[in-house]
């Protein structure tokens, strides 16, 4: 996948992955990539990452000594880009044998674009962030608590350490940036905007997807079974947030949507259908699909009433 130095402005506020694969003696090589689960009426989640680092106990080495640094060169990005995907960070770093805690992202700056009263708004942390577009009107301040400091902490799994060692088989961290969680107004109605990032980690080799699939069954349809592409599925985390996805041709007659690069949990499924139409499905809605460990869980939806308005 190409390097993040040449995708500087097309990631999304979401997440990511580590590559750790053996490379001699005493390190690994690490790449992080990421992905992000998109945020309703947010329209660019734009960051600069200016530091990466792994935090945590190097050959017994006490936290706080043995930081190992993936990333010191800004790279600017809209987080928004990466939605069911994923781009590469840092590629193939070095980093000693041992066990790190957790990844730390430092921030020095970004800006959102949210639709508010029927016309788009700017948020920033200053009106001269570097990354704004050209003669961008900011209307409004963006806060981002700790995170030009001590930086944005990314928990790993279940709180479980990572341990690298010399003769590591490759292994995965997906890091997953919750855009619709870590942005929200400022409390008072100050018309201020806070950044509070909801970002989890997991082995890779855990994540799954949820591949959501409808059929028209005995239900006949207007335009034919080519009709169930104006159908989206919606995908519902533990914290509410939705990520919505058109179906497309699997068969004939089979129309699916595929959503990748999931943490392991529990996540709620449910169906839209095209403006000016009632529906009805065999599965009670919104169904529910348990992601285990890099396994594919399936919703499959059948059609048994489809009425206009």
């Amino acid at each position: 996948m190409t390097s993040l130095r040449h995708l500087t402005s097309t990631l999304l506020l979401a997440t990511g992955m580590l590559f750790l694969a053996a490379c001699g003696d005493s390190n690994a090589r690490v790449t992080l990539k990421l992905t992000d689960a998109p945020g309703d009426g947010i329209e660019k989640a734009v960051v600069t990452i200016s530091k990466v680092y792994l935090k945590g106990s190097v050959d017994g080495k006490e936290d706080g000594k043995g930081d190992v640094v993936l990333l010191s060169e800004p790279v600017t990005t809209d987080l928004l880009t990466l939605a069911n995907d994923t781009a590469d960070l840092v590629k193939d770093a070095e980093v000693p044998a041992g066990t790190y805690k957790e990844l730390r992202f430092v921030i020095t700056g970004g800006y959102i674009q949210v639709k508010q009263d029927g016309a788009s708004r700017i948020f920033a942390t200053s009106r001269d962030y570097a990354g704004l577009p050209d003669g961008a009107q900011v209307d409004g301040d963006l806060q981002m608590p700790s995170a030009s400091s001590s930086g944005l902490k990314v928990k790993f799994d279940k709180d479980a350490d990572v341990t690298v060692t010399s003769d590591d088989d490759q292994k995965v961290i997906l890091v997953d940036f919750d855009v619709a969680q870590s942005f929200g107004k400022e409390a008072g109605g100050s018309g201020k905007w806070v950044m509070r990032p909801i970002i989890k980690g997991a082995d890779l080799e855990f994540s799954g997807n949820v591949e959501v699939s409808l059929e028209a069954g005995d239900v006949s349809l207007p335009l034919g079974p080519a009709q169930l592409s104006s159908f989206s599925a919606v995908l519902i985390n533990a914290d509410g947030s939705r990520e919505t996805m058109s179906l497309t041709a699997s068969t004939a007659t089979r129309y699916v949507a595929d959503f990748k690069f999931l943490l392991p949990g529990t996540y709620q499924v449910d169906l839209v259908g095209p403006e000016g139409v009632t529906f009805s499905t065999d599965l009670t809605r919104p169904a529910t699909a348990t992601v285990g460990s890099g396994a594919e869980a399936n919703v499959d939806f059948v059609l048994t009433s489809f009425d206009v308005k």
